[in-house]
């Protein structure tokens, strides 16, 4: 009785996650909260706003519920989501005590676990089934998370090798240096390119111009493959409209085909 209660409440939970995710809250749901890191917290963060915690928490629960939700593999989700717990202990420990060596394994691990991220965003939105708003935001936080994690490489390349990036004003403090990488790293995704931020060292300016090269692909194969899939979509109903002739329909036709010939053989 215990194992069919608990079996029953495992088919419930995985029947949450697979309506969260397959609807629109879950995508939703990220995609605000990483427009709300990304536009708010970070360029407030200098002046000491206390909400950067409540949204890595916010942040790191979603990443943990799209691993276990998307994640067939039970090792690759353990990977994962031993991956997320990492880099969230690893960046406080950073905080409290910041070292060089610390601040180039954050990096490494923000790197990581961002794409992976944007992989889950990914297969998410590219499931079976309606092409709906939710996809589309989909797409978009896995567009913002491949800026996110561009801003980590570029710093990692400036611990590296200092230097390597120019800027018109210099980072205030060790805060500071991501914001404005973070900040550089759109840039250069939407090619916009102020030039406040300049990259000098060829590692730096390769990493610069594969991020440009991203930021105009992603969005022509994203909206051209959703496209493909809403027209998939179209053409598989349209042939369940279309019903092919049924057997009563051919017996029907068999019929009339003999009461013709009948008619002819008495007119002879």
């Amino acid at each position: 009785m215990k194992d069919c209660k608990q079996e029953m409440r495992g088919d419930r939970r995985r029947e949450i996650e697979k309506s969260f995710w397959s609807g629109q809250l879950g995508l939703t749901l990220v995609t605000a909260s990483l427009v709300v890191f990304i536009f708010l917290i970070v360029p407030m963060q200098k002046a000491g706003l206390p909400a950067r915690m409540v949204f890595d928490v916010v942040i790191v629960t979603l990443m943990i519920w799209g691993v276990m939700d998307v994640s067939e593999d039970r090792v690759t989700m353990t990977v994962a989501i031993l991956a997320v717990i990492a880099t969230v202990v690893v960046l406080w420990i950073t905080v409290e005590h910041p070292t060089a060596a610390l601040h180039k394994l954050t990096c490494v691990l923000l790197i990581t676990v961002r794409l992976i991220y944007a992989r889950v965003l990914l297969l998410v939105v590219f499931r079976r089934g309606m092409v709906t708003w939710g996809r589309v935001q989909g797409g978009v936080a896995a567009y913002l998370l491949i800026g996110m994690a561009w801003a980590p490489a570029y710093q990692l390349v400036e611990l590296i090798k200092p230097g390597s990036f120019h800027f018109a004003s210099a980072p205030d403090g060790a805060n500071d240096l991501p914001a404005k990488l973070l900040y550089f790293s759109f840039s250069t995704l939407t090619t916009v390119g102020f030039g406040d931020v300049t990259p000098l060292e060829p590692f730096a300016r390769s990493l610069a111009i594969a991020e440009a090269t991203v930021g105009q692909l992603f969005p022509a194969i994203l909206i051209g493959a959703l496209v493909a899939m809403a027209m998939q979509k179209k053409e598989k109903s349209g042939a369940t409209h279309a019903m092919p002739l049924t057997s009563d329909d051919e017996s029907g036709d068999k019929r009339s085909a003999l009461e013709s010939e009948i008619a002819r053989g008495r007119n002879f």
